[in-house]
């Protein structure tokens, strides 16, 4: 996430924009987090409770267009860089990924051409995306100092 929100702010602000990404909000984020699926997909559409919500607030056009996700990198280059810095976060058994992750199948995950036809997770996780998230756990945890209890 914090990813995407350092990318929206740099993209803006580089065409002199102010771009604010609003349901990046914590509390929006932890209300949210419990509300049944049956309600978030509201009348069997993709976030239907949302476009419920907003339905006098946007055109119909905004409302029922299809989700556009956040623009993904398949340029080989970046996988293999992504790559090499998970293989080093693994092989470090000071950093907090090492002791989440069975490095023999992350091993041989990495054997494998990068799938980016089926998703791992949303859009936003198909091959090098699912690195890069890995990667972002494991900053995630130093930064905010989690003790593993293992």
């Amino acid at each position: 996430m914090q990813t995407l929100l350092d990318r929206m702010d740099r993209t803006s602000m580089h065409a002199g924009l102010e771009a604010r990404v609003p349901f990046a909000d914590h509390r929006i984020v932890e209300y949210l987090w419990n509300v049944p699926w049956e309600m978030k997909c509201h009348g069997g559409v993709v976030k239907g409770l949302l476009r419920e919500a907003a339905k006098d607030l946007l055109p119909e056009e905004i409302l029922t267009r299809k989700k556009s996700p956040y623009p993904k990198t398949y340029d080989p280059a970046y996988e293999v860089l992504l790559r090499k810095e998970l293989l080093t976060i693994l092989s470090d058994r000071t950093q907090p990924l090492s002791h989440l992750l069975d490095l023999n199948k992350v091993l041989n995950y990495l054997e494998k051409p990068s799938n980016y036809d089926r998703p791992f997770y949303g859009q936003l996780m198909a091959g090098p995306q699912l690195l890069a998230y890995l990667l972002q756990v494991n900053y995630w945890c130093l930064t905010y100092n989690v003790n593993l209890l293992l």
